[in-house]
């Protein structure tokens, strides 16, 4: 898959004029006496296609874990749109902060979301078993719906549903398991996706296929109406020359750039210039 082979809205699939989705604000973290995270401010808005990148050990992946509540901060706050209040006057959700959450709070919140991994994070057992799980133990779906939406997902990642259901994980190619990964990501279908390298390891043509993935789940209809949000953390150079989404890249613990993918790609800022020579080395360490 090349550029032109996407549809001509994605050139502003990174736009978003919605309320805010996340917020980091001062967040800091760090690990055995080693500071990760200094002082990252961040803010994503709903509908918005962000890619979190930069150098290895940088903390894209801590600061994932961070905003979903995976990890506590250090400093700093997380703040997330509580869909449980009302509106302000201008359509805003207020934000609460994530450490003030008790657990079942947290879980509520953890609903609108879903996560895929950089390793995908399957369960050992079928296809069918690993997407109707969250169905079966978060929602009063029906079984007959739980199997529609079930194969509806797997549908809509292009898998053969027929063939594919029944299999277990040990079965499944890399691109299948990444596949599957986000078909059980559309099956709860969240209101924010995170994905964490969902490149990483997989050839040329099927890393392709996996960009078509996000950008038509990123765009794909929720049923309350509501837009749906995209976080990325990657290395991958084609994924954000193709989706062209907001680029947040992370330096030294601090955010060194924040804007449009056209923007980063022009930038003079030393940090991303030389990020930006070093992303290929960087994406095939990343698939050895």
């Amino acid at each position: 898959v090349c550029s032109s082979d996407l549809p001509e809205s994605i050139q502003h699939a990174g736009d978003a004029s919605g309320h805010v989705e996340i917020a980091a604000e001062g967040v800091r973290k760090g690990f055995a006496g080693r500071a990760v995270l200094r002082g990252v401010d961040l803010s994503i808005r709903a509908g918005e296609i962000v890619a979190v990148v930069g150098g290895s050990g940088c903390g894209k992946t801590v600061l994932l874990n961070l905003i979903t509540g995976l990890l506590p901060v250090d400093s700093g706050r997380v703040l997330v749109a509580d869909y449980a209040a009302p509106r302000g006057s201008r359509g805003d959700l207020p934000l609460v902060d994530i450490a003030t959450l008790g657990d079942e709070e947290l879980d509520r919140v953890r609903l609108r979301w879903a996560v895929v991994f950089q390793k995908n994070a399957l369960f050992s057992g079928t296809v069918e078993e690993n997407i109707n799980l969250w169905l079966r133990e978060h929602t009063a779906m029906a079984a007959a719906k739980i199997r529609q939406r079930v194969r509806e997902s797997l549908a809509a990642v292009a898998l053969d549903v027929d063939d594919v259901l029944g299999k277990q994980r040990e079965q499944l190619s890399g691109g299948m398991a990444k596949r599957v990964a986000i078909a059980r990501a559309i099956a709860v279908d969240p209101g924010v996706i995170f994905y964490d390298e969902p490149t990483t390891g997989l050839d040329p043509v099927v890393s392709g296929h996996v960009h078509e993935l996000i950008w038509s789940t990123h765009h794909r209809p929720r049923e309350d109406g509501t837009r749906r949000t995209t976080v990325i953390v990657t290395h991958d150079k084609d994924l954000l020359r193709r989706l062209r989404p907001r680029v947040v890249m992370l330096d030294h613990g601090l955010v060194a750039f924040d804007g449009p993918y056209e923007a980063f790609t022009a930038s003079t800022v030393e940090a991303a210039r030389q990020y930006l020579a070093a992303m290929p080395v960087l994406q095939m360490r990343g698939a050895e």
